[in-house]
């Protein structure tokens, strides 16, 4: 959509990004502080935030689980959206039927190996980037196309794909087994890590493909792939499959437990399970993949605008109205992206 500009535009949805973690940290860094009281006014900003997020994790479930689906189809014969959100239906239930009867300690204790085998996934399609961009910019064939998007629908192209960098605000809820140090820490890390990954791709890949090189659709970059190296496809596939159904697991949990916490213990966490299914399969038989990803990109808007008010709120009772000022403009990013963040189609 944005051509050349492309690398310019990740590398705003990457600041923006960062500017949001650089609010939650600064709560991190303030809620460390036990003796400090808290006003009525910020305890309900720390109730919204967190309905917010368990209601942002629902909907990108949805996103996490309907991708798995897309790109598990592509590895068959099999044409169209009905046999996805078949696959995508029946990972609800898998999931549901996990979480209810089990929990997800178990599914969890494979993160840090999947995490290890998708960062090496991600290194070798970099790499075979690398190799391809080097090899059409010597033979004088790199691509400057122009951006089919412009002005205000640009600019709510952009808001509606913010979800594509989320993830980092997981450190903010991990006080009871990290410092806060640590959690900072973890965050800018995260953040950094991904910003790079994300910029050097989509680099690579903007001027190396003109954008009608594929269709639009959650698993063009298989296709486009192949032409780099043809053991791309079938390793982007294995590291999407686990990407999506790690993170889907780690975003019911999250919900399941926020749910539980908030209703002081009323509804078990399997009840926060049964929700989250029921709107994902509803979401995923009426929505696109693309319209999923700007719900949820809208729903963690929501949660970052309450952050920023509370980081906002807390700068200006240290004396700090310089930063109160940045945090309520944020504040004003994250609710012009809820009302007006776009879908890709």
């Amino acid at each position: 959509s944005f051509g050349a500009y492309a690398p310019l535009v990740m590398a705003i949805l990457c600041g923006a990004a960062y500017l949001f973690g650089a609010a939650i940290r600064f709560n991190i860094w303030r809620l460390n502080n036990k003796g400090e009281n808290r006003s009525p006014s910020e305890r309900g900003l720390e109730l919204a935030s967190a309905w917010s997020l368990a209601f942002a994790y629902i909907i990108s479930v949805a996103y996490y689980l309907n991708l798995l689906g897309a790109f598990a189809v592509s590895l068959t014969e099999v044409e169209g959206h009905i046999p996805a959100k078949l696959v995508t239906t029946a990972t609800f239930a898998i999931i549901l039927i996990v979480g209810w009867t089990r929990g997800f300690g178990a599914l969890e204790r494979l993160e840090e190996v999947s995490v290890g085998i998708k960062l090496a996934i991600i290194a070798g399609l970099l790499f075979g980037l690398a190799v391809f961009f080097g090899k059409t910019a010597s033979a004088g064939d790199l691509v400057i196309s122009a951006a089919t998007v412009s002005g205000w629908q640009a600019v709510a192209l952009v808001g509606g794909l913010l979800v594509t960098v989320q993830g980092f605000e997981t450190s903010r809820y991990l006080g009871a087994e990290y410092s806060a140090p640590t959690r900072i820490k973890s965050m800018k890390l995260a953040q950094g890590v991904s910003t790079a990954i994300y910029l050097v791709y989509i680099l690579l890949l903007s001027f190396a493909f003109a954008p009608d090189a594929l269709d639009l659709s959650e698993t063009a970059i298989i296709g486009l792939m192949e032409v780099v190296a043809p053991i791309l496809p079938i390793l982007l596939i294995v590291a999407a499959l686990s990407a999506q159904f790690s993170a889907a697991v780690a975003d019911t949990g999250g919900a399941g437990g926020l749910v539980s916490e908030l209703t002081g213990g009323r509804l078990a966490p399997r009840a926060g399970y049964v929700l989250l299914a029921v709107v994902g399969v509803a979401l995923t038989w009426t929505a696109s993949v693309f319209e999923i990803i700007s719900y949820a990109s809208r729903a963690f808007a929501l949660y970052y605008a309450i952050q920023t008010l509370i980081a906002a709120k807390g700068a200006a009772l240290k004396g700090q109205p310089v930063k109160a000022v940045g945090f309520v403009a944020l504040a004003g990013v994250a609710v012009a992206i809820v009302l007006f963040g776009a879908s890709v189609e």
